[in-house]
């Protein structure tokens, strides 16, 4: 019979004077502190490996006898007091920036931030690659900036996959089952020390959420839980697996961080001021906001709507259509037919809010088209994925241009000092002033990297790569005797790899259109280029493929067969179980960072970020954000950003130009030495990646261009909406309405040039006149421009601008006469329309009403 156990939790029994290290393990500040890094080494270097870089683990780990001799060791104490008074001037006072918020905004003002995944550090197992650690960066520049955010995920029992390869070399996946009680977070509690939580609707029935939480320097995160004890099996699997399951469990999982995030950011008495939605994955969130506001307020949905719109903001990281999330409609149905019902509208208006055509009912629902419906804010993560969302979903906005779809881009950066060595932060902090990771993102302050001598950047740069090394081939080892190799094998690890060799990585998520084998496409050219005499070459590869990527799989699978051949049994590695800890070791060592996507299917990268700062240079496709990072001073550009109708010849040249790239540029800039043994050209490249790119691609100039671009917008539209709010929405969603119906008598009755026609000279302003016929509507709804520009030999636009017109302000029988300057600025043949749009204080983009009238 099934025993129902009585619990109770054993915590270290800590000296009392070592009582502030409890506190000190659970805030993650300590992941991007070099003293707090320091500090928990010196409790016990091998058990600090051992617990995984787990304080609140290693804490329990460690003997009475040790935790006694400590409390007595004063040059500790005194080390551990420094820690400590660090933490409390960090958590005191305010950061140099904090962007002003006072000024633009009342002190109520904060950040909701929603994503299925957070990357924070390894002992926290809740991600899978780039789209995690990037929420995870996201919160600690937050947290640095003093941007008032609160992050909300899911608490996911087992988390991602770990990874093994088998004798054959193919991927196999196991799960570890996270104790929450040896992590740094903690369940969250009411006054009486109860813990927190709330009652969620799941489709036909109702389960139990509890509400964990996380400190993040200043920020906290919360993370929700179904694995509560009143729930049924089926209902505490909801939080077991980062995206493990079918489409239903998935579904599951959107609401409980959708609906779910909104619930317990209620629960927990926060009112965002801003709603920040990381990827599709959150979009239901609005679907929760819109209810709350119509129970609070008494709107109407059309109201509630546009106030959720008002204060949203939505990131998608994704330019690949397989990596959006689709549901079938019936599986919609299963889990939001009450809710339609509580909210006063069909399902098929609720369907329609997932679909590029809200009237197709063939169409499935697509989470990423509900977020762009649900918010008024949205942008990728470069400018080269902003052109590609924009074609991608273009179908949402029709009658519109590319250029004209509502999406801009904030490129992505990295926190800097999570992934940075302890010699290189020392060597920044020596050189650049001890406040250089406040001011990541200040021009100025890497200036100062050209003070750093050569030689001491060098000897620094090889420490790292050494230790990379016998990293690999420990691990190797590892896996070897884990695959149950032949003694040779084993032995063989111990001298694979060389610490002095030009050291090219390459780690990611191994996707198909992220070619990780593209250099291996010519073996035998790639075994003359690793294996010159004198000139030793070197590659190490870590990543993991999805559970179902088959294609993935054998991409890895492919590097390890190769890896065993005699000619690269020394030269090429594969490291399994890729994860942050990996990652920090191999950004910290590699001379080169090698990235080989399809083009333009990277949305961003950041990986290769990570290993600028410490001293690597990029060599990648121009994809992502290396199409901006990229100048010959800084790195190599595979290609020239073309992108071919045949993958198979683009993998083809693309590969070639790789190994002419390494044959005739890398390797011999990287052996050319000057007489003190120091690649003099090569630090020269070093130095100017490091200083050019370091201040622009980092997180702390990403969040400033969120603040600047849309929280404070988004803030002020709210605050305006909020003025009079049951007034405000519901008239403005009566203007839409009526927007909707005479829309149909709106249009452009003649189009006249003042000054003639034919040829104009360069520098001329040609005067344009059109009659406006618009029945009902008002010359205060509606834009009227000069959509104009310079045509290509194919009659395309090839850059559009606008020129407002103004009408006269008399009303004539046939509408009202709008004027406006064409002007000539260049030679060529200008063309021009009208186009009419609607316009309102609250509308932030016009073409979200799909409504536009061309002449």
């Amino acid at each position: 019979m099934e025993q129902k156990w009585h619990t109770v939790t054993v915590v270290p029994a800590l000296p009392e004077r070592l009582k502030p290290l409890e506190r000190l393990a659970r805030n993650l500040w300590f992941t991007w502190n070099q003293k707090a890094i320091e500090l928990w080494r010196r409790l016990d270097r091998d058990l600090w490996e051992e617990a995984y870089h787990n304080p609140v683990r290693m804490l329990g780990m460690l003997s009475q006898e040790r935790l006694q001799e400590l409390s007595q060791n004063e040059s500790f104490l005194v080390q551990m007091e420094d820690v400590v008074e660090s933490l409390d001037h960090y958590l005191q006072r305010k950061a140099p920036y904090a962007f002003n918020l006072e000024n633009h905004l009342d002190p109520s003002f904060r950040v909701a931030y929603l994503s299925a995944e957070y990357g924070l550090t390894e002992c926290l197992p809740f991600y899978s690659g780039g789209l995690g650690v990037l929420s995870g960066d996201h919160l600690k520049s937050a947290s640095n900036l003093n941007v008032p955010l609160v992050g909300v995920g899911i608490l996911y029992q087992k988390g991602y996959f770990g990874q093994y390869l088998n004798v054959e070399g193919w991927q196999q996946e196991y799960y570890t089952v996270n104790d929450y009680q040896n992590m740094p977070l903690s369940v969250e509690r009411d006054g009486e020390g109860k813990p927190v939580g709330f009652t969620l609707e799941m489709g036909d029935r109702n389960i139990q959420v509890e509400i964990w939480r996380v400190q993040v320097g200043r920020v906290p995160l919360y993370l929700l839980t179904s694995n509560v004890d009143s729930n049924g099996p089926e209902d505490r699997e909801v939080s077991s697996l980062l995206y493990g399951g079918d489409r239903e469990m998935r579904i599951r999982q959107e609401v409980l961080l959708g609906m779910g995030g909104v619930a317990a950011l209620e629960t927990l008495g926060i009112e965002p001021t801003v709603f920040h939605m990381n990827e599709g994955h959150s979009a239901f969130a609005g679907l929760a906001r819109i209810r709350s506001i119509m129970r609070k307020e008494g709107l109407p949905f059309d109201a509630a709507l546009e106030v959720v719109k008002s204060n949203a903001v939505f990131t998608t990281h994704t330019p690949v259509p397989a990596g959006n999330d689709y549901f079938d409609p019936g599986l919609v149905a299963k889990f939001f037919r009450r809710y339609a019902e509580s909210v006063g509208i069909s399902l098929s208006q609720l369907l329609g809010l997932g679909r590029k055509d809200p009237h197709n009912e063939q169409e499935p629902f697509c989470m990423t088209i509900l977020a762009i419906r649900l918010s008024n804010y949205r942008n990728g993560v470069s400018k080269l994925h902003r052109a590609v969302s924009r074609d991608l979903w273009q179908g949402i906005w029709p009658g519109f241009s590319n250029q004209d779809v509502p999406i801009t881009s904030v490129t992505n950066g990295v926190h800097v000092p999570s992934y940075l060595s302890k010699e290189m932060s020392d060597l920044y902090t020596r050189y650049m002033g001890p406040r250089w990771i406040e001011e990541a993102d200040n021009q100025k302050v890497w200036e100062r990297i050209e003070r750093i001598p050569d030689t001491e950047l060098w000897r620094t740069h090889e420490r790292r790569r050494e230790r990379l090394i016998n990293f690999a081939r420990r691990r190797l080892r590892e896996q070897l005797v884990r695959r149950g190799a032949l003694p040779s094998e084993i032995r063989d690890a111990e001298d694979v790899l060389d610490p002095e060799a030009l050291t090219i990585c390459c780690s990611r998520r191994f996707a198909s259109y992220k070619r990780a084998d593209l250099v291996l496409r010519d073996p035998d050219r790639l075994a003359k280029i690793l294996n010159t005499p004198g000139r030793p070459v070197q590659l190490i590869f870590a990543g993991k493929a999805h559970p179902q990527d088959m294609e993935g799989k054998a991409i890895i699978k492919n590097i390890v067969h190769y890896a065993r051949q005699d000619r690269f049994r020394y030269r090429i590695v594969f490291i399994e179980d890729y994860d942050i800890n990996v990652a920090r070791y191999m950004v910290q060592g590699a001379d080169v960072w090698l990235n080989m996507p399809r083009r333009p299917l990277e949305a961003c990268g950041t990986s290769g970020m990570k290993a600028v700062a410490n001293g690597a240079l990029h060599m990648s496709i121009l994809d992502g954000w290396w199409v901006e990072g990229y100048a010959p001073s800084r790195g190599w550009a595979i290609g020239s950003g073309e992108q071919y109708l045949d993958p198979h010849y683009q993998d083809e040249v693309e590969s070639r130009t790789i190994y002419e790239l390494l044959e005739k540029e890398v390797v011999p800039l990287f052996y050319e030495r000057a007489r003190d043994g120091t690649p003099r050209k090569w630090i020269e490249m070093m130095k100017a990646s490091m200083r050019q790119l370091c201040p622009a691609f980092n997180t702390h100039r990403m969040l400033e261009d969120y603040v600047e671009k849309f929280y404070i917008n988004a803030a002020d539209l709210c605050r305006e909406m909020n003025r009079d709010l049951r007034k405000t929405a519901e008239a403005f969603a009566a203007w839409k309405k009526n927007l909707y119906q005479n829309w149909k008598d709106l249009a452009v009755r003649g189009v006249h040039l003042q000054n003639g026609s034919g040829n104009f000279q360069v520098g001329a302003n040609i005067e344009v006149e059109a009659r406006v016929s618009m029945g009902n509507l008002r010359p205060e709804d509606l834009r009227v421009d000069l959509y104009c520009g310079f045509l290509d030999a194919k009659g395309d636009l090839s850059k559009r601008q606008l020129e407002p017109m103004v009408h006269d302000g008399a009303r004539r029988e046939d509408g009202y006469v709008y004027r406006g300057m064409l002007p000539c600025r260049e030679t060529g043949k200008l063309g021009f329309l009208i186009r009419i749009l609607p316009r309102h204080p609250l509308l932030v983009h016009p073409a979200d009403m799909g409504l536009v009238v061309w002449a």
